[in-house]
C-alpha cells in the first residue's frame, strides 16, 4: 500500500483528477490549501506570480492505492508537466505505508 501526495495550484483541479481516473486511482481525498513560497531571495521579474505576493490558492490530493498504479500516474504527471508553458506544474510524492486497516 502507497500513500500519494499531489500538489497544484487550483487550476488543476480537473487535469489531476483525470490524471488520478487514468491511473485507475479512484478512491482520493483532496482539498483546499494555500500555498507559500517565500520569494524574498528571487527577483520580482522571474517570479511565476509577478508579484511579492507569497500565497496562492492551491489543492492537495491524497490516496491510498497499490503500488502497482504509482508508476503509471507518475508517468502521466511527468508528461503533464513536460506539456505546460506555465512555470508551475503538478507535484507528487509516494511514501510508503507499513500499516494499514
Amino acid at each position: 500500500m502507497k500513500l500519494l501526495l499531489i500538489t497544484a495550484v487550483k487550476e488543476f483541479e480537473k487535469e489531476i483528477k483525470q490524471l488520478l481516473k487514468k491511473a485507475a486511482v479512484h478512491s482520493f481525498s483532496y482539498q483546499e490549501v494555500k500555498g507559500f513560497k517565500n520569494n524574498t531571495v528571487e527577483a520580482v521579474e522571474s517570479n511565476w506570480f509577478g508579484s511579492e505576493m507569497n500565497e496562492t490558492d492551491s489543492i492537495l490530493f491524497y490516496a491510498f492505492t497499490a503500488k502497482e498504479k504509482v508508476n503509471a500516474l507518475f508517468e502521466l504527471v511527468e508528461y503533464f508537466n513536460m506539456e505546460q508553458e506555465s512555470v508551475s506544474h503538478i507535484h507528487i510524492a509516494v511514501l510508503n505505508i507499513e500499516r494499514s486497516n
